[in-house]
């Protein structure tokens, strides 16, 4: 177990380095560097199209870009994959620190020495105990971050990357972020000081992203916190027992997976819409197909891992889940363009983040489920930006019900049922994972941050989202 104010110094920490790690290219022999690191190549997935053909990831990344003039849900599709992937999809996180610029590697080093020092098999309830661990990693954390890092030689590269010099500073490593942690004592704290050598680049971060939360989100934590070989990167419960760090990786691997399964989904909602504005029904039905076809079994590998065996009931409340919500903000400041005033408080990673069902919501005419406010403090704004144009074209509610358009009308009935079905099994499985106990810390989810008083309150508070979002799957 951990507390949360240290894991939230770790994962700002992380989340510059899983968003300080990007790009199309593999020569950084420019300026800040020279290295001869070969950087490791990312797994292809490949995927059975209808007519029982194969096709690969790569494939579709390479339609994508000839046919990005073609529509404006292609090309921002197109400009999330370069932009935000560095040319990949899931995007390319480079985690060899060898091949960072130097002024970067300090900032692995010290993740690397305090990471262990955080989780424990068993949290302590003792209040007294958790201030002297919180205030005994506080000191250490800062000490390293003043001693090693040079903070004008980051903020160099930060500048270089803003002023889009990625031969400078590779798009894959600026990617790449991490997490946060659990004790009621630190779950009570309103604000957290963060030293400059981590607020400093976090800022280049929200900006380049085009995001407000200064907590991490599905992206940064989870997607990004893999190699491009797959190899999960940045562990936060180092030196536990086997159930607790495959428990951890399972849960993180879902949503790493989910990205990379639903590539050819993004590829087949663009081309549907494409091909309706054209007129042409016999491809706008094939496309429909596709993203049917596809999410099949994407939504099966998450039913295939939640589950006791994959992650374990018993470790997922305690030291997976805690490590990623969050309860924190910030006193007397605006939120972008919001009119707040005083305490701002940012949530953590929530499953509402995925960019596969926002997709999948705009493709089928449905309203988005976080608000306006939520999405900019939450989600990339390239991957805002292409939602929003899927949605202004989306054309189910434009269909008639005979011939092509009663078939396409069909087929995106089929992907409803299949959005309930996953729908109805989430907030059953939710439910469970987080009916466990967990007696250090008061009952929260990392989208939702602190809840009732007691689980059971909390659950109903939490099943009340969970519900209308199914009702509103229709």
């Amino acid at each position: 177990m951990y507390d949360l104010v240290a894991f939230l110094l770790l994962s700002v920490l992380g989340s510059i380095l899983a968003a300080l790690v990007r790009s199309p290219k593999e020569n950084w022999d420019i300026c800040f560097f020279k290295s001869k690191t070969a950087v490791h190549k990312r797994r292809s997935t490949w995927t059975t199209t209808d007519a029982g053909s194969e096709t690969s990831n790569d494939t579709v990344l390479q339609e994508i870009k000839t046919s990005a003039e073609s529509h404006e849900t292609l090309a921002l599709l197109a400009d999330l994959i370069h932009k935000d992937g560095a040319g990949e999809w899931p995007p390319r996180s480079n985690h060899a620190k060898a091949t960072w610029p130097a002024a970067l590697r300090p900032y692995r080093d010290i993740y690397e020495e305090m990471a262990p020092l955080l989780p424990r098999k068993t949290a302590s309830l003792d209040d007294e105990v958790n201030r002297t661990r919180i205030a005994k990693f506080r000191s250490r954390f800062q000490q390293l971050l003043q001693e090693t890092v040079d903070l004008a030689q980051v903020e160099l590269l930060l500048k270089a990357a803003e002023a889009g010099r990625w031969d400078v500073f590779p798009r894959d490593t600026y990617n790449g972020w991490a997490t946060i942690p659990v004790v009621r004592l630190a779950q009570l704290e309103r604000t957290v000081w963060l030293p400059p050598s981590l607020h400093l680049p976090w800022t280049y971060l929200q900006r380049h992203f085009g995001l407000t939360s200064e907590s991490g989100n599905n992206m940064s934590n989870l997607v990004l916190n893999f190699t491009p070989s797959g190899a999960y990167a940045l562990r936060i419960n180092t030196g536990l027992s086997p159930t607790i760090t495959s428990s951890e990786e399972s849960f993180a691997r879902i949503f790493h997976d989910v990205e990379l399964l639903a590539l050819p989904i993004y590829h087949a909602v663009a081309h549907a819409v494409l091909s309706f504005a054209r007129r042409d029904l016999p491809a706008t039905l094939l496309h429909t197909r596709r993203v049917a076809s596809h999410l099949r079994p994407l939504l099966s590998s998450y039913y295939d891992r939640v589950h006791d065996a994959r992650i374990a009931r018993s470790a997922w409340l305690s030291h997976v889940q805690g490590f990623y919500a969050w309860g924190v903000g910030r006193e007397g400041e605006h939120d972008g363009g919001e009119t707040g005033e005083g305490w701002v408080k940012f949530d953590g990673l929530s499953g509402n983040q995925v960019l596969l069902f926002q997709v999948l919501d705009a493709f089928l005419g449905l309203d988005p489920y976080l608000d306006e406010e939520n999405r900019r403090r939450n989600v990339p704004e390239r991957q805002r930006v292409f939602c929003d144009a899927v949605g202004r074209h989306a054309f189910r509610g434009r269909l008639g019900g005979e011939g092509f358009e009663g078939r396409v009308a069909a087929e995106l009935g089929e992907i409803v049922k299949k959005l309930r079905l996953f729908r109805t099994a989430h907030r059953s499985r939710a439910k469970v994972y987080l009916s466990q106990p967990a007696p250090e810390r008061l009952p929260m989810t990392a989208g939702k941050s602190l809840l009732k008083s007691d689980m059971e309150q909390s659950l109903e508070f939490l099943d009340q989202f969970m519900v209308g979002r199914l009702a509103q799957t229709v």
